[in-house]
């Protein structure tokens, strides 16, 4: 079952950007232009987020994504979708939270580096998934505030629709606190 919500963030200039968080495959989001892959760092078939994304996409983004490798921590990259139903894949590698120093500024800046991509291709959709917390050990509430925060600094970007997409009830409701908070601010 999907579940889905919608929240509103502050009005600025008219514009709001709405948000979903949904449990749901992010892989398989056809009214979405972009999703976001939490990739490791050959960019290639992985577990989680990189690996439902893979699969679904077919070789052929694996293949293609081999011309960025190795990925820096914190950069991202934009690439076709290939089967997906998304036109774009836009590829973020967060750090090891228990073993890279500074784990949640990379965390942020994968962030910033997405958003600079949105901003550069005119995407008006996105779908983000927790990053980092799978193989990476990013805790769940960091990941979630880092989340909203970011979405609050950038929500005059021109993006009009970012959809989390998680695997639970627990995670579902971690973001939804995080932006509870991010609104109080």
């Amino acid at each position: 079952m999907r579940l889905k919500l919608d929240w509103r963030l502050l009005e600025q200039k008219g514009q709001a950007v709405i948000v979903e968080v949904v449990i749901g495959n992010i892989a398989i989001q056809p009214d979405i232009e972009a999703v976001v892959n939490s990739a490791n760092g050959n960019l290639r078939l992985g577990s989680g987020v990189a690996g439902a994304i893979h699969t679904a996409a077919g070789r052929e983004l694996e293949e293609y994504c081999q011309q960025f490798a190795p990925l820096p921590h914190g950069q991202a990259v934009i690439t076709p979708g290939f089967k997906l139903p998304s036109k774009w894949v836009i590829h973020t590698r967060a750090a090891n939270y228990l073993l890279d120093e500074n784990a949640e500024d990379i965390l942020k800046q994968c962030f910033e580096s997405v958003w600079a991509l949105a901003k550069e291709h005119n995407l008006k959709s996105l779908a983000f998934p927790a990053i980092g917390t799978g193989v990476f050990k990013v805790p769940l509430a960091l990941a979630a505030s880092t989340t909203a925060a970011s979405l609050k600094a950038h929500q005059n970007d021109g993006v009009q629709l970012v959809r989390i997409c998680v695997t639970d009830t627990k995670s579902q409701n971690a973001f939804w606190d995080a932006f509870d908070v991010v609104a109080l601010t």
